[in-house]
């Protein structure tokens, strides 16, 4: 049984552009003798096809599994337009991954029968015992707008098995994402992930924000496109643009990233980012939105201080993490870039061992979130 953190995982990244150099660089950096599957996140950029070949080729035989991203998180903190990963030992690791090609049609036998046979392969193992041992990870087409369903199902046949994930990227150009799954990548689909594992770990979700006095009432919307026409019974867009105090012709990213609407479940608030005003005055979000659900303005604070905080309960509960997976919202890193912190943000990072990716929508245990950081720590057994 391995006990050192060099025997659990290696991390690697790459900024060479041209697709078959990138996976060369990868492999040279994480191919050993129990390399058991890689995690990726890749930006958009690279030209796809020719990546999953040169993967393919150079990683022989391991399971390769990841999504593309609107930015990554290396071992040297924020990168843009590179591949970042990490390498998991066979010996500290089961995992088995499940490919859903049609997210309109996952049913909750599907998701049974598929979370049944990664459980199956983690048993075979041997590694760990299940319960308290296992996670998944979800990553999910982030232009595919049905994380809500397919998130509830998996929930469903996942039961207590804790999961978190993110929705993939494509470096803010809002066209196309994909999941890598078997030497390809893939649009309209979604990867998960089973990990098990004799290590300590937690999955957790964070975010900055607090709430104000200032309700929405969405009037008018059209769930199933997660557009809002109608808020407090003015059009959606002019109502959004009244309360941030700017112009309608002049609403744009930065405006969404800093001027937050979220959703209160019980005595949580969660995030619902716009993604886009559209010609007719309606707003399209990231996330679920429906007629007769309140939005509460939510007020930004500095981004570090709530996840130090965080890092350091992790710390106090887990031990010393040797790596933290992050999905970290891409509208929280375009704030950052705005209040000047995105460097103190990406060192803050690399000195924690994060490794992961700036997504589209963040996952945690069923619910589709925006503007958190979300993921799982892991420490050495005490």
């Amino acid at each position: 049984m391995p006990h050192k953190l060099a025997d659990c995982f290696k991390t690697a990244m790459t900024d060479a552009a041209e697709p078959e150099q990138a996976a060369q660089d990868l492999a040279s950096q994480l191919l050993h003798p129990h390399l058991g599957f890689v995690l990726f996140f890749c930006s958009a950029e690279y030209d796809l096809a020719t990546l999953a070949d040169a993967l393919e080729q150079h990683f022989g035989g391991v399971a390769l599994t990841g999504c593309t991203s609107a930015g990554e998180i290396t071992s040297q903190g924020y990168g843009r337009g590179c591949i970042t990963a990490i390498g998991f030992d066979h010996r500290a690791f089961a995992v088995d991954c499940t490919l859903i090609r049609e997210l309109d049609n996952f049913s909750l036998v599907d998701a049974q029968q598929a979370v049944e046979r990664m459980l199956s392969h983690c048993r075979h193992t041997g590694l760990a015992p299940i319960k308290d041992h296992t996670f998944a990870l979800t990553l999910l087409d982030g232009l595919s707008s049905r994380e809500e369903v397919v998130l509830s199902t998996l929930s469903a046949a996942l039961g207590s098995i804790p999961h978190f994930g993110g929705s993939a990227g494509d470096d803010n150009h809002l066209s196309h994402t994909h999941v890598y799954h078997q030497g390809r990548f893939h649009t309209g689909a979604a990867v998960v992930v089973m990990f098990n594992t004799w290590l300590n770990f937690e999955v957790f979700t964070t975010h900055h924000l607090q709430p104000l006095a200032d309700k929405l009432v969405v009037t008018a919307a059209d769930s199933e496109t997660r557009t809002v026409l109608e808020l407090n019974a003015e059009p959606a867009a002019e109502e959004y643009a009244r309360l941030v105090g700017v112009p309608l012709s002049e609403l744009s990213l930065s405006h969404f990233a800093l001027n937050v609407l979220a959703v209160r479940i019980r005595d949580q608030f969660y995030v619902r980012s716009i993604q886009r005003v559209n010609p007719d005055g309606s707003l399209t979000f990231y996330c679920a939105v429906d007629t007769g659900i309140v939005l509460t303005a939510m007020q930004p604070g500095p981004l570090l201080p709530d996840l130090r905080l965080e890092i350091e309960r992790l710390r106090q509960q887990l031990g010393e993490p040797v790596l933290i997976i992050g999905c970290d919202c891409f509208l929280r890193r375009m704030e950052s870039e705005l209040r000047g912190e995105a460097d103190s943000l990406g060192r803050f990072l690399a000195n924690n061992r994060v490794i992961g990716f700036n997504t589209y929508g963040e996952q945690y245990n069923g619910m589709h979130i925006n503007q958190t950081f979300t993921g799982v720590a892991f420490a050495l057994p005490h």
